[in-house]
C-alpha cells in the first residue's frame, strides 16, 4: 500500500482551510444579517406618484414637446391638440356677440320710438279731453285716441321685451365663446407639477378619445415603497416613525424614510409577492416614503428592495445608517 504524496497532504490541508473559513463566514454573515429584536423588514418595489396627462375632449394630437426621461416644471407645455375646429367654432360665437350687439343697439332704438308714439298719443288725449269739455269734439274723437294709447303701451311693451331678449342673446353668445376658449386652453396640455416624463403614449396625428392618455408624468420628489406586515408588527407602528429602505441596486446606500400610512383593514397579500402561500396570509400595507429621494442619484421607481421599520427604541445596525 503506497503512502500519500506530499503535495496530496498540501492539499487537502488547503482544502480544509478553505472550507473552514467558508463556514465561519457564512456564520458570521448570518449572525450580521439578523436583525435584532424591535426591527422588521419587508419586500417591496420603489414607486413614485405618477400623473396621466390626457385629452379632455376628442381630437387629433397636433404637437409632442417633450420625449421620455426630460424633466419638467409645472405649467409646462408639454403637447397640443389640433384646435383649427374649435378656433373656427369661436369666431363664428364672436361674431354671434356682435351681431347681437347690433339687434341690441336696434332694439333699444325702438323702445325710443315707441316710447315718443306713447308721449305723443297721451299728450293728444289731454288736449282732446280739454276740447270735449267745451263741445269741440266728439266723443268717438276720444275714444279713438284712447285706443291709441293702448296700442302704444302695447308696442312699448313688445320693444322692451325685444331688448330683454337680445341682452340673453349676446349673453348665450358670450357663454359660448367662454366656453370654446376653454376648450382651446385644455387642448394645450400642461404640467401640473414638476416631474420627469416616464412613458410617451401618443405620438403627433394619432386621434384622441376623451381622456386620451398622451404622457405619463412622475413625481421622483415623492417616492415610496408598499410593505405587507402583520398585525403584530404594524399594531405598533404609527405614521411619522422612522423607517429604512434598501434598494438591491445599492445595498451600500441605505435611504433614510419615515412611515405615511398604516393600513387599518387587512388584506391578502399581492400576488407579485413572493409564493402562494405567503400571499394566502392577512397583512397590513405600510407605506414608507423617502424623506430625501434626491440622494443618491441612482435612486429610481421600480427598482426592488426591501423596507425596515422598527417597533421599539433600538439603534440601526450599521449596514442601515
Amino acid at each position: 500500500m503506497s503512502t500519500p504524496s506530499r503535495s496530496s497532504i498540501v492539499f487537502a490541508s488547503a482544502l480544509g482551510v478553505l472550507l473552514l473559513a467558508a463556514g465561519g463566514f457564512g456564520y458570521w454573515k448570518s449572525m450580521h444579517d439578523r436583525l435584532p429584536d424591535g426591527l422588521y423588514v419587508g419586500n417591496g418595489r420603489l414607486e413614485a406618484t405618477e400623473v396621466q396627462i390626457a385629452s379632455k375632449t376628442p381630437g387629433r394630437l397636433a404637437e409632442v414637446l417633450v420625449d421620455e426621461g426630460d424633466k419638467v416644471s409645472k405649467g409646462q407645455l408639454l403637447a397640443r391638440m389640433d384646435t383649427r375646429t374649435l378656433e373656427a367654432q369661436r369666431n363664428q360665437a364672436e361674431a354671434e356677440v356682435l351681431r347681437a350687439r347690433e339687434n341690441l343697439a336696434a332694439a333699444q332704438a325702438n323702445v325710443q320710438l315707441r316710447l315718443s308714439e306713447q308721449l305723443l298719443a297721451q299728450q293728444e288725449l289731454s288736449r282732446s279731453q280739454a276740447l270735449l269739455k267745451h263741445g269741440f269734439v266728439s266723443a268717438q274723437i276720444i275714444d279713438q285716441q284712447q285706443s291709441r294709447i293702448g296700442t302704444a303701451n302695447a308696442a312699448v311693451t313688445a320693444a322692451r321685451a325685444q331688448v330683454s331678449a337680445v341682452s340673453a342673446a349676446i349673453g348665450a353668445a358670450q357663454a359660448q365663446v367662454a366656453q370654446l376658449t376653454s376648450e382651446i386652453d385644455d387642448s394645450s396640455l400642461r404640467a401640473p407639477i414638476d416631474g420627469i416624463i416616464q412613458l410617451r403614449m401618443a405620438e403627433p396625428g394619432e386621434v384622441l378619445g376623451a381622456g386620451g392618455r398622451v404622457l405619463l408624468l412622475i413625481d421622483p420628489s415623492d417616492q415610496y415603497m408598499n410593505l405587507y406586515l402583520p398585525a403584530s408588527v404594524t399594531g405598533r407602528l404609527a405614521v411619522g416613525d422612522e423607517a429604512r429602505i434598501l434598494l438591491d441596486a445599492l445595498p451600500d446606500h441605505p435611504l433614510p424614510a419615515k412611515i405615511s400610512f398604516v393600513a387599518a383593514k387587512s388584506q391578502f397579500t399581492p400576488k407579485e409577492v413572493e409564493t402562494r402561500d405567503e400571499r394566502q396570509k392577512l397583512v397590513f400595507r405600510v407605506k414608507l416614503r423617502l424623506t430625501d429621494p434626491s440622494a443618491p442619484p441612482q435612486v429610481k421607481p421600480g427598482m426592488p428592495g426591501a423596507g425596515y421599520v422598527r417597533t421599539a427604541s433600538v439603534d440601526w445596525p450599521v449596514n442601515l445608517q
